[in-house]
């Protein structure tokens, strides 16, 4: 009965996207230039939030620019139903794979399985223990780095503080060593709570458990949540408490509405260190068509992270991710897994 039902969602899940055709398909390497010929699929774990609705929007993009037809497949957090997914994406007879996080435990097999089927796989921010599989990221040890080192700018190197972190999921772990690392280096550094979940709605839950993190630690002056869900949760407990001239949020990822939260007056994040979601979605697919033209991408494919301070956006006067593309042009795109014959999306 369960795997029925994961079957059902699966099928329901997947939406063909007919890509737009290159104008220069035939100056492209094949498979690409047969156009409509390749298809590929993204298999998602996490998909709610502002950071992978843009991820998702960048796939659509470089995918609709090289001409291929996009299938996704969205497990909504269930790590049993993802690897379900990859396999039907196998049987539908899929060129290549995008896996978009999940767990190590369950994509490990899952993605052995469309290699052994002749499938090309990239895995962005899942590690499948694969060394035939490039591994797409933001540089997530830095995104933790960058803005840790911005909280120490900002409050020096004592602090009582909070932590927002969910082990097993690859991007939160990468961080969290650079959380460790500055620990035992600034040892006035107190952590006094961590909390973290990925339940659905994640911003609200992780409000909840920030809630009863400050209300049990009310010295706590200073958050790090390094993701702009466990950060918007963070922000509302911190409103509802009163506490936004007292505690300081300090993140990764960024969105529209992220912007907007960091510049409400008063507001109490502070920072955050971020790529453009579309851009690493762009450059996830661009991975992928190397592979697929029989080119080498490399084991890791990194889309270098940039520092956004809520000084920054009050100054340029930033609304949203347009604006902020406009005044950091590495925003715009990453020359990354850009090979001559590859087209690029509209801009």
């Amino acid at each position: 009965m369960t795997l029925k039902r994961r079957t059902m969602l699966g099928l329901m899940g997947g939406a063909m996207l007919a890509g737009a055709t290159p104008a220069l398909a035939a100056d492209m390497p094949a498979p690409f230039d047969n156009a409509g010929e390749v298809k590929i699929a993204l298999v998602r774990y996490l998909s709610t939030g502002d950071f992978f609705q843009a991820y998702l929007s960048g796939v659509e993009a470089q995918s609709a620019a090289l001409g291929v037809d996009l299938r996704v497949f969205d497990s909504r957090q269930d790590a049993a139903l993802q690897a379900d997914m990859v396999d039907q994406a196998i049987a539908l007879g899929v060129d290549g794979i995008v896996i978009q996080h999940g767990l190590t435990e369950s994509m490990k097999d899952a993605a052995q399985r469309a290699l052994d089927a002749g499938i090309k796989v990239v895995a962005f921010d899942v590690n499948v223990e694969n060394e035939s599989i490039p591994q797409v990221e933001q540089s997530d040890y830095l995104l933790g780095k960058m803005a840790l080192d911005q909280a120490l700018a900002d409050n020096g190197d004592k602090w009582e503080a909070g932590y927002v972190y969910v082990p097993g999921i690859a991007p939160l772990d990468r961080r969290h060593v650079a959380w460790e690392e500055i620990k035992a280096a600034n040892p006035g550094i107190n952590e006094r709570a961590v909390i973290g979940t990925l339940d659905n709605p994640i911003a609200n839950a992780n409000a909840n458990q920030a809630r009863s993190a400050l209300q049990a630690n009310p010295d706590i002056n200073v958050f790090f949540a390094p993701y702009d869900e466990f950060a918007k949760g963070v922000k509302i407990a911190v409103d509802e408490a009163g506490l936004t001239d007292q505690v300081s949020i300090y993140s990764a990822d960024v969105s529209t509405a992220d912007i907007s939260a960091m510049r409400e007056p008063g507001s109490a994040w502070k920072a955050t260190v971020a790529t453009n979601p579309a851009v690493v979605g762009e450059v996830s697919v661009r991975a992928l068509a190397m592979l697929l033209a029989g080119e080498d991408p490399g084991a890791s494919v990194i889309v270098p992270p940039t520092l956004i301070t809520q000084a920054f956006l009050n100054d340029k006067d930033i609304k949203n991710m347009g604006d902020l593309a406009a005044n950091m042009p590495q925003f715009a795109h990453a020359d990354v897994a850009m090979p001559g014959w590859m087209p690029q999306p509209p801009r």
